[in-house]
């Protein structure tokens, strides 16, 4: 997840279908519609701009976007889902642009918007985070957007099994795990920990904690402290790169193997020189792009697939032990 530096994007939904100007020959997208000036233009609708994550998702966006002769704007809603709302719904009436990028702050609250986006015409990519009720599929859940997400129930799944590694490294049997899982009543939340916590279950890996340990180094302290009273012995702890760097400041001098859900500069530097056992790793920036080049191709009418998954563009690199993340960096610093 993104590092922040407000609450979180509240990400619950109710799922809905576009309608209107579907093109068959282009799978369900809306008809390409050219720019009066003949130059394509992207607008991202990221979490906030102060937000390091977001900003790299955009830096890869213009990238892209300015290789092929068009402009990308950034739309700033601070972590705001209603502001978010109003955004697109003025970028829509605007007429000003070809593509949407969107990370949805709250992925039921957009989709008005987005349904008339599509109706317009205008070629919609939903990056990171899902827009609809369900967390377990990439597959667009509103009809004739293209997704390029993070599914979170393969995130924690991924999160399991990378815990599971971390118990089988130092042959810990039994092996203690806690799960600082993201925040309680976020239900992508609630989707990545269920997942997370059968993986665990599933390979006998006994889960001794599983408290909330949010986003930041002080949630991730917080959550640790009461970890370590209840369970001093525990052998390894999974939870956002915030939260297991707060974690870490806490039992310094315990053998504790960390895994870390982020690919910042920082976790995987912590990762490269072992302080911290693996991480779960996305080419932020790189992805970014991505999106803007499906975004881009779709509107100028080239074929390219819905459904796209963030772990396909660097296949295995999610599962970032030291082994696997050598020779890389982070795209983004917390």
């Amino acid at each position: 997840m993104p590092a922040r530096s407000t609450g979180l994007p509240v990400l619950a939904a109710v799922a809905a279908l576009a309608a209107a100007c579907v093109n068959p020959d282009t799978g369900g997208a809306p008809t390409a519609r050219p720019s009066p000036q003949g130059q394509s233009r992207v607008a991202f609708f990221g979490f906030a701009k102060a937000n390091s994550f977001t900003a790299a998702t955009y830096a890869g966006v213009e990238e892209h976007a300015e290789s092929r002769g068009a402009t990308a704007e950034f739309f700033d809603p601070n972590f705001d889902a209603q502001a978010q709302v109003r955004q697109i719904q003025d970028a829509v009436t605007s007429k000003r642009f070809d593509v949407f990028v969107v990370q949805a702050n709250d992925g039921a609250a957009v989709i008005p918007a987005i349904r008339a986006a599509v109706r317009a015409g205008i070629t919609v990519v939903v990056q990171f985070t899902p827009v609809g009720t369900r967390y377990d599929t990439a597959e667009p859940q509103v009809e004739g957007t293209i997704t390029l997400i993070d599914v979170p129930t393969a995130n924690g799944t991924a999160l399991g099994e990378l815990a599971v590694r971390a118990c089988a490294s130092k042959k810990l049997d039994p092996c203690e795990v806690a799960y600082l899982e993201g925040l309680k009543a976020l239900p992508l939340d609630n989707a990545r920990t269920g997942a997370a916590v059968a993986a665990l279950k599933k390979a006998g890996v006994k889960l001794v904690a599983q408290v909330e340990g949010g986003y930041t180094q002080d949630s991730g302290r917080k959550a640790m402290q009461d970890v370590l009273q209840r369970e001093p012995g525990v052998d390894v702890v999974v939870g956002s790169s915030q939260a297991v760097a707060g974690a870490e400041s806490v039992a310094k001098g315990r053998p504790v193997l960390y895994v870390a859900n982020g690919g910042s500069r920082q976790t995987v530097t912590a990762v490269q020189e072992g302080r911290w056992f693996a991480a779960y790793y996305l080419p932020v920036r790189t992805l970014g792009a991505k999106a803007a080049e499906l975004g881009l191709d779709r509107a100028q009418g080239r074929q390219v697939p819905a459904t796209n998954q963030m772990t396909d563009l660097a296949p295995g690199k999610h599962l970032g032990t030291k082994e696997v993340l050598a020779g890389l960096t982070g795209e983004y610093d917390e």
